[in-house]
């Protein structure tokens, strides 16, 4: 097992990068785009433009940081701890995290990117963000539920000095 100064590291960068991401997303849907939409077409679009330009590169780099803290933190802080029987709870909660938290990467860089196929998602943003908002906090849940559920009978007996 690592040493715990760099699992607190990877822990810390996880749920950082975490904060600023969601955090920043809510302030895009609920602050920044009711305040911006009574701007004139071509200020709102150039507002919209410069705003993509720099969101994108948080997200970019936010969604690699996530990737490698996430699977550090999975296969070599907790995946030791829930090997052998009664953890098909832990698995299955992980997993649908897992695989929301892709959907959620997926809809970010939609909405930094340029690609035409996604323009539709692109011009609803105020319905795209909230899905992430949305997103966001099933997958907040899921992982303190994670951290603090019970622990099988089996694992705490292993736990106990």
């Amino acid at each position: 097992m690592e040493s715990i100064p760099v699992q607190v590291l990877f822990r810390i960068l996880h749920v950082g990068t975490a904060i600023v991401l969601i955090g920043g997303s809510i302030f895009l849907r609920f602050i920044l785009m009711p305040a911006a939409s009574s701007l004139p077409d071509p200020e709102h679009d150039a507002l919209r433009e410069r705003l993509r330009q720099r969101w994108k590169l948080f997200v970019h780099i936010g969604v690699a940081l996530l990737l490698v803290t996430g699977l550090y933190n999975y296969l070599v802080v907790t995946q030791p701890l829930h090997k052998g029987s009664g953890h098909a709870l832990y698995h299955a909660l992980i997993g649908t995290k897992m695989l929301l938290a892709f959907v959620l990467f997926f809809l970010a860089s939609v909405m930094v990117g340029k690609a035409k196929a996604f323009e539709k998602l692109r011009g609803g943003s105020g319905t795209t963000l909230l899905v992430m908002a949305i997103l966001a906090l099933v997958i907040v849940s899921i992982s303190g539920y994670v951290k603090v559920r019970p622990w099988p009978a089996s694992v705490q007996n292993e736990r106990s000095p």
